[in-house]
Parts: C-alpha cells; sequence; structure tokens
C-alpha cells in the first residue's frame, strides 16, 4: 500500500475522472499539507496587490487631484473663445455680445451642466512697494460660482457682489507678496480698446485660497461691469467656460456644440486642448503604474517559482507512482496549476481586502503634501491627495498576478509531469 502521507488517497480519483470539484479538493488539501509553504506564497501574493492597489489609488489620487484643479481654476470641462483668441489673447479679439451664444448652450448642454462667461486681460497690479504681473479676470459672480474654485475659495473678507464696482478679490499669496491686507487698495493697469494704458484702483474685499500657491499669485477677480470699466468696454466677454455634470460625456458635448456654432467665428476646445501638459502627465502615470506592476510581480514570481518548485520536489515519488499507475502528464500539470490557482486566488482576496482597507484609512483625511508643496506644485499636485481604486486598476492588477502567476507556475507543473516512475523509486 501507498503511504497517505505521499499518496493522498483521493488522488486515485483523477485516474478516472475529469471532474474539476476532484482537482480542487485534491488541490485544496496539497496545499495544507505544508502550512508553512503554503503561507510563504500567500504571503508573498498578498503584498504584491496590496502594493499594486495602494501604488495605483495614489497615483490616481493624484491624477483626479490634478485634474479637478486644472478644471475648477478657470478652465472647465469645455470652453469658447472668438476664433483666433487662443493664439493672440488681445481685447480686440472678443466673443462681442454673449446673446447669440447663450440661446446654443441652453439648447445642447445637458441637464446639471453650468457655465458662466468671463473677460480676462493681462494686467499690472501695483501699490506703493510692490509692482507684478497678473491676470485680470472679469467674471458674473452668480454664475462663476457653479463653474469654478471662486466661489468657495474665499476664506477672508467676502466674494465679490454683482453691482460691486470697485472691490477685487485676490489671493493669499499675492496679498503676501504685496504686505497688504483686506481693505486696502491696489492699482491695476492693462491697455484699453483704444490702445492707451488704462488705470484703475480697486480694494481689496476678500482673500481666496488655492490648492496652488502659483493660482493665488496669478489671478485677481473682478465683476464683469467693473473690468469693462477700466477697459472701456461693451456688452463683451473673452471667453465661456462650461462644467458638465461628469467627465465622460465631454466629447459628445464637444461635438454637439462645434456643429452648432460657426466655426469662422467661434473656438470650441476641451479641458484636454486646453492643458496639454496635464493629459501628458496622466498618460506618463498610466505607462508608470504598468511597470510598477510588472516590477511587483517579477518580484513576486521568482517566490512563488522557487516555492512551488520545492513543494514538486518534495513529493517526486507521489507523482512518480501517480505516472505508474496511469497518469497522464497533462493531468499532473492541471494538479499543480489547481494547486496554484487556489493559492493565488487567496493571495488575491485577501491582497485586495488589506488594499482596500489601506486606502480607506488614508482617504479619510488624504495624505498632506505641503511641506513638499515647492517641489509638487509645478506639476500640478494638490496640497492634500485623497487615493482613489479605478475599476479598471483594480481588475488588471488582478489579472496581471493570477494570468502571470499561472504561467510561471506552469515550470514547475512541466517538471512533475517529466518524473518517471523509476525516478520516483529512486528518489529517497
Amino acid at each position: 500500500m501507498c503511504d497517505p502521507g505521499i499518496f493522498p488517497a483521493t488522488t486515485i480519483y483523477l485516474l478516472e475522472s475529469r471532474n474539476l470539484f476532484v482537482y480542487l479538493r485534491l488541490a485544496w488539501r496539497n496545499i495544507w499539507r505544508n502550512p508553512r509553504r503554503t503561507t510563504v506564497i500567500m504571503f508573498a501574493v498578498i503584498v504584491g496587490v496590496w502594493c499594486m492597489l495602494v501604488l495605483s489609488a495614489l497615483t490616481r489620487g493624484a491624477e483626479t487631484g490634478m485634474i479637478q484643479n486644472g478644471i475648477a481654476t478657470l478652465t472647465g470641462h469645455i470652453q469658447i473663445y472668438a476664433n483666433g483668441y487662443r493664439k493672440d489673447p488681445v481685447i480686440e479679439k472678443n466673443m462681442g455680445d454673449p446673446g447669440s451664444i447663450k440661446t446654443v448652450l441652453e439648447a445642447h448642454l445637458p441637464p446639471g451642466a453650468h457655465w458662466t462667461p468671463r473677460i480676462r486681460v493681462e494686467a499690472f497690479a501695483r501699490n506703493a512697494r510692490h509692482m507684478a504681473p497678473v491676470t485680470l479676470v472679469g467674471i458674473d459672480s452668480a454664475m462663476e460660482k457653479q463653474v469654478s474654485f471662486i466661489g468657495k475659495a474665499v476664506k477672508k473678507g467676502r466674494y465679490i457682489q454683482p453691482g460691486d464696482k470697485y472691490g477685487i478679490v485676490v489671493g493669499q499669496a499675492l496679498l503676501e507678496q504685496f504686505e497688504t491686507r483686506i481693505g486696502h487698495k491696489l492699482i491695476f493697469t492693462s491697455p484699453d480698446t483704444d490702445q492707451e494704458i488704462a488705470s484703475r484702483a480697486f480694494y481689496i474685499a476678500g482673500i481666496f485660497r488655492a490648492e496652488l500657491q502659483a493660482t493665488e499669485k496669478q489671478y485677481a477677480f473682478v465683476t464683469l461691469p467693473a473690468i469693462r470699466h477700466l477697459l472701456k468696454l461693451e456688452d463683451i466677454i473673452t471667453e465661456i467656460s462650461i462644467v458638465l455634470p461628469h467627465h465622460h460625456g465631454v466629447r459628445q458635448v464637444y461635438d454637439r456644440l462645434k456643429a452648432a456654432l460657426p466655426a469662422d467665428r467661434f473656438e470650441v476646445v476641451t479641458w484636454k486642448e486646453r492643458l496639454p501638459l496635464l493629459t501628458a502627465y496622466l498618460r506618463i502615470f498610466d505607462g508608470f503604474l504598468l511597470i510598477w506592476y510588472l516590477v511587483v510581480f517579477i518580484a513576486m514570481g521568482f517566490g512563488i517559482v522557487n516555492t512551488t518548485l520545492m513543494a514538486v520536489f518534495e513529493r517526486i515519488r507521489e507523482f512518480g507512482l501517480l505516472k505508474a499507475l496511469g497518469m497522464k502528464p497533462q493531468q499532473i500539470i492541471k494538479e499543480v496549476l489547481t494547486e496554484s490557482f487556489i493559492l493565488l486566488i487567496l493571495g488575491l482576496a485577501m491582497g485586495d481586502m488589506l488594499g482596500f482597507l489601506t486606502v480607506f484609512s488614508l482617504s479619510a483625511k488624504g495624505i498632506d503634501l505641503s511641506a513638499l508643496a515647492a517641489g509638487t506644485e509645478y506639476l500640478g499636485f494638490s496640497r492634500v491627495v485623497f487615493p482613489v481604486i479605478y475599476a479598471k486598476d483594480l481588475i488588471v492588477s488582478n489579472l496581471v498576478v493570477l494570468i502571470l502567476g499561472l504561467f510561471v507556475s506552469m515550470y514547475p507543473a512541466a517538471k512533475a509531469a517529466r518524473f518517471t516512475p523509476v525516478e520516483a523509486l529512486a528518489h529517497t
């Protein structure tokens, strides 16, 4: 009779059955014949999957923050300009009266979408001691709240009101740069429609905070009537910014607006065209994650191969006896791969669970990168990163581990299938 420790009784069923349940039952018994070895393999899989999920969640969290910052910082999902304005952003290339465009927007924007008109010009801000270039933005204060960050970003003072002719909202960084405070005046100068230098004093009504200090230094906000008065403008605008309920519908809305607006008068662009550097970063991050998956798996794969191969050599007599009893090589390969499959599935389940728990604990308060702001701001990273797990990352990481894990297990399985009864009897 065969030693049950070497040759489990249920193995004999494999000679007469092709039932998957039999393979699963036998594989489950075999993997727990050596709990220590099984624990080592599962630990390698769990750590590998956890590393994949956590790093992908951190990367996607940074991506999400970058996209949200880019869209909220006066970009929106879609923007409309007068034809030629983007190449030469001068006030003369304006869109005229927005009344005709309003009709098109009401007809083609989906429910839940918001839009706002703006006048944006380059200007100089100065006081008694300092001077710096800024972007002066004239806004409809009520509509702008629904589209950009500024509606919720005022932390001190107050937000500008529709009839506010002299109030201005500036960033905290600009305020510190000019060594001034709320209630004090800043003088803004910019070329008007007559190509003369227009100048006007505004008092600081509020201070806004943004995710990036560069945004706080760059933008200053006044009402549309105030900037029109400064630049001697009629009822015109230079741009329209649109925010949609979801990122996924941008291309469809873009196509509808592009078809509805005359191409010789208006230019319609999406946030990806307005933020090409951000779009490039997103592609780089996708490639980086794929490389990271492969690196983690290579480290994990060596552990799987070595441990599985060790288990195969410990069971030489068992495989030899199976061959002597008539088991085909492909059945032995199937048995070993079934054992690897069970180990991988258990490791994936526990690794996913650990990854979800880690991401959940980190996403409650986020990861504060304020101390690294000087090094990360040029990338557009938010000061606080909230990790997020994308379904595609979860699926890809699990498939990489499962498919490649079974692939590397083919070598130990093929090794087991090549043992002969003579080698098994000679093995001690």
